[in-house]
C-alpha cells in the first residue's frame, strides 16, 4: 500500500458530503464499540502511530512482540488479551477493509446466543462469499491459541466447519479486503459495491 492501511481515511474522499477525520483504525473502533465490552487492537512495529489513535478512541492496545510471524500471530496475541481480560468470546476483525455496519454487527450478536452449544463462530457471508468480522467463543479462540503462530485462520475455519454458523449479511464491507492503492480507490468509486 505504501502506507499504514490502519491509518488510511475513512470513508475515502468523495464519498461522504465532506471530508473525513476518521481512519481505518478508528472507524472499526467506532463501530465494534457499541457491540463489545472493549475494543483491543493488536499492533506491531507501528505502536507508536496507532497508540495516539486507539487511546483517543477508548480502545486498548497490545503489542505483538515478534509481528514478523505474521497476521495470524497477531490474532494470537489479542485472543489471549481477551482472555486475561476475563471474556470468553470475541470479534475480531482485520484493520484493512471497511468497517462492518451496524446492523451486521447486530446479526452477529443476534446469532451467537441462538445457534447452540456446538456453534464456536459465527461467519457473516455476502454474496456467497465468508467475511469479517467474526464473532468467536471460548472453543474457537482455544483452537485459535493452541494452532502454531504460523497457521492459516481460513484453514482452521474449513477444519471445524461444523461449529460455524454463517449468516447472510446485506453488507459488501465484510467482503473487501484494501491490499493495494487501486483497491482503495475502488472504495470511492461511484459503481463500487460499497457505495450503492
Amino acid at each position: 500500500m505504501g502506507t499504514d492501511k490502519a491509518l488510511l481515511p475513512w470513508p475515502p474522499a468523495g464519498t461522504g458530503p465532506s471530508p473525513s477525520s476518521q481512519t481505518f483504525l478508528s472507524a472499526a473502533i467506532e463501530a465494534l464499540g457499541p457491540f463489545t465490552d472493549m475494543v483491543i487492537v493488536v499492533a506491531g512495529n507501528n505502536e507508536e502511530v496507532l497508540a495516539p489513535i486507539v487511546f483517543a478512541n477508548g480502545a486498548f492496545l497490545v503489542r505483538n512482540p515478534k509481528p514478523e510471524r505474521g497476521q495470524f500471530s497477531s490474532l494470537q496475541v489479542g485472543l489471549h488479551e481477551v482472555l486475561n481480560h476475563g471474556r470468553d468470546a470475541a470479534i475480531a476483525t482485520l484493520v484493512d477493509r471497511p468497517p462492518a455496519s451496524a446492523a451486521t454487527l447486530q446479526a452477529l450478536c443476534d446469532e451467537f446466543p441462538t445457534a447452540g452449544s456446538g456453534t464456536w463462530a459465527v461467519i457473516p457471508e455476502y454474496a456467497g462469499q465468508h467475511g469479517h468480522p467474526v464473532l468467536l467463543a471460548r472453543e474457537m479462540i482455544e483452537v485459535f491459541l493452541k494452532a502454531p503462530p504460523t497457521a492459516n485462520a481460513r484453514d482452521l475455519e474449513q477444519q471445524y466447519r461444523p461449529h460455524i454458523s454463517y449468516i447472510s449479511v446485506d453488507d459488501p464491507s465484510v467482503t473487501r479486503n484494501v491490499n493495494t492503492p487501486q483497491d482503495y480507490a475502488s472504495l470511492s468509486s461511484p459503481t463500487s459495491p460499497q457505495n450503492k
